[in-house]
């Protein structure tokens, strides 16, 4: 598979830019030329040429000697997905070089830029690995990282969202955020929104969720936002069989818990009371649908409830018996 030049133009001058050209269709002024600039300038970095790793020197590298790098953007592995892969390298040989950049804390060693997994299958088949060492800044590793993931086109909404997420609180800016995820402002914003309401820890106990997209999670932001559907949220995220299910039904189990949390209650309607010529019972009677509950108070409360359970064969039948007459 072709590599793009991640590299390309991301320190480029504003002078060696190409003159942008109004689209066809659209009012080249205002809002309308704001935008189309912004996604031009986008669509630049995500369609870079496949020039960063070619014509450079492939080094064989152990990768004992290569660490992950200082940001994750995957949330657990494609297990399926790997092993293709693992059996692809075991019988062709690794076809694409990975990116790693000398560690900038530890000397002799490497930082993985982008090619994670190709280093992983390197450590299982205990080959080296292919590479390519480029000093990188923090910056340029982000923005490369990110679209090196883009381009392959199988992060899930959520797993960008969260890489969006964890930049911003390194804190690298919007700008950046858009480079590495080739995303323009509205959907960073968008991806931002369910991040800031949705608690990480949730968004980890559910996972990648492949097939759930971004308007679905949207909708969670939202419900989310009201406590009883945050603590139902909690709860079943607490629940041992929640863990055994895969992502996206973990995904639908949430959605149908915290929607039944956010509806009202149904309360249950006064049908009346009851006292005794004494005074010395009362009874509230409650009816809501198909159910009915008394409540007795009483000094001997819990003994005249033994009483009347003991009894309710016996009271049933005459309750039966009363109302076949009054159908007669």
């Amino acid at each position: 598979m072709a590599r793009k030049d991640i590299f390309a133009n991301i320190t480029a001058s504003e002078n060696t830019r190409p003159e942008r050209k109004a689209t066809p269709g659209y009012a080249n002024r205002g809002a309308s030329r704001s935008m189309i600039n912004s996604l031009s300038e986008l669509a630049e970095k995500a369609a870079m040429a496949d020039q960063a790793l070619v014509g450079e020197a492939v080094l064989d590298i152990d990768p004992a000697q290569v660490d992950d790098s200082f940001i994750s953007d995957r949330m657990g592995e494609d297990e399926a997905a790997f092993k293709e892969l693992v059996d692809a390298i075991r019988e062709r040989g690794q076809d694409t070089p990975v990116l790693v950049r000398p560690h900038p804390t530890s000397e002799g060693r490497f930082q993985i830029v982008f090619g994670h997994r190709r280093v992983r299958v390197a450590r299982l088949l205990g080959r080296n690995v292919k590479a390519v060492v480029k000093p990188v800044s923090d910056i340029d590793h982000v923005i490369a990282q990110g679209q090196e993931n883009s381009a392959r086109e199988n992060l899930s909404f959520i797993e960008r969202a969260a890489f969006a997420h964890h930049l911003q609180e390194m804190g690298h800016e919007r700008r950046t955020i858009q480079l590495a995820l080739s995303v323009d402002a509205p959907l960073l914003t968008r991806m931002l929104s369910v991040t800031s309401r949705v608690p990480e820890a949730l968004i980890r106990a559910i996972g990648a969720a492949k097939g759930i997209g971004r308007d679905r999670w949207l909708d969670v932001a939202q419900l989310i936002e009201h406590p009883d559907a945050l603590a139902a949220a909690n709860r079943l995220v607490g629940d041992e069989r929640f863990s055994k299910l895969q992502s996206e039904e973990r995904f639908d189990l949430l959605v149908l818990e915290i929607r039944k949390a956010r509806k009202p209650q149904k309360r249950a309607k006064a049908a009346g009371s009851w006292q005794s010529k004494d005074a010395g019972v009362t009874a509230e009677f409650k009816g809501a649908g198909k159910s009915y509950s008394i409540a007795l108070k009483a000094k001997d409360a819990a003994s005249f409830g033994r009483f009347i359970s003991e009894n309710l064969e016996r009271l049933h039948e005459e309750f039966k018996q009363t109302m076949k007459s009054q159908g007669d």
